[in-house]
C-alpha cells in the first residue's frame, strides 16, 4: 500500500510539474479534461495517496 501511494504521489508531482513549466495538465489531456469524469476520479484517487503519505511522515517503522 505504502509503495502505490508513493507511486500515485509521484504521478501526481509530476503533473504540477508539467502544469507549472508548461501549462500542460496531463491527467487532464489523458482523460478529457479537467472536468471529465475519468480525470476528476485520477485527481482524487491522487489526492487520496497524498493524505494516505502523510501518515508515512509520523511511522516509526524503517524501511529498506
Amino acid at each position: 500500500m505504502n509503495k502505490t501511494a508513493l507511486v500515485l504521489v509521484i504521478i501526481g508531482a509530476l503533473n504540477w510539474l508539467l502544469v507549472g513549466l508548461f501549462k500542460f495538465d496531463l491527467v487532464a489531456a489523458l482523460f478529457g479534461g479537467t472536468t471529465g469524469l475519468i480525470s476528476r476520479v485520477v485527481y482524487v484517487i491522487i489526492g487520496l495517496a497524498g493524505l494516505y503519505c502523510i501518515s508515512l511522515l509520523f511511522s516509526d517503522r524503517e524501511t529498506v
